[in-house]
């Protein structure tokens, strides 16, 4: 996927996911795996817009879950300075900061940069809506104020910054995931789900603490 100004053209070399280590990142460091990990698991970040008062950088925190392919969406209000910046231009970025003790600089980062769009369609919109508020579900305290609406941030391109010495550039391409072989998957989605939450809460229970690093 390629921007009317080129934006998924990146400084170095691109990396698919089966590729070889890129310059700028140490050996057997994964980079996709880290920006995809970003991607799906940072809960808010910060969404920079072109300014409609000079088009200066306007940078502001929004909250964020993502699409089946990894899509940032957004829910936000057409009251708010960002959303009437991207209804001029819709040229936006996304970044995403892991957390932690120490220096924050430390801690792996991924900036995303793309077109942000408003979503309209009434099938689309209900699957965005239901995906965001299974990541934020206090939200459905204005989900559906009359000025709120869901937008998606198609990413052109992406730079992970994964600390010291752990830096590359990826297309679009190379973070979100593809979706060809998986209609099936998505389809049985809810079910499996349930069924996961219902009968194997231990093992729901391992998954999110040993393989997600979160806390018990």
């Amino acid at each position: 996927m390629e921007d009317k100004n080129g934006a998924d053209k990146v400084s170095r070399t691109s990396q698919s996911d089966a590729g070889p280590a890129m310059p700028g990142l140490p050996e057997g460091y994964d980079g996709v795996s880290v920006a995809k990990g970003l991607l799906r698991s940072i809960r808010a970040g910060g969404l920079g817009t072109l300014s409609l008062a000079g088009g200066f950088p306007f940078t502001s925190l929004v909250n964020v879950a993502t699409d089946y392919d990894g899509q940032p969406i957004l829910l936000m209000s057409g009251l708010s300075a960002h959303t009437k910046n991207l209804a001029q231009d819709d040229r936006a970025s996304l970044l995403l900061v892991q957390t932690g003790k120490g220096d924050p600089l430390a801690h792996p980062r991924l900036t995303l940069v793309g077109h942000c769009q408003r979503v309209t369609e009434p099938e689309i919109r209900a699957r965005l809506r239901a995906r965001f508020l299974a990541r934020h579900p206090k939200s459905a305290l204005y989900v559906d104020f009359p000025d709120f609406g869901f937008f998606l941030l198609k990413i052109t391109s992406a730079h992970l910054n994964g600390g010291f010495a752990k830096a590359a550039d990826y297309t679009g391409s190379n973070i979100v995931t593809d979706l060809s072989q998986a209609g099936e998957l998505i389809e049985i989605e809810p079910q499996a789900l349930a069924h996961m939450n219902e009968d194997h809460p231990q093992s729901i229970r391992l998954y999110a603490t040993k393989l997600a690093g979160e806390k018990d």
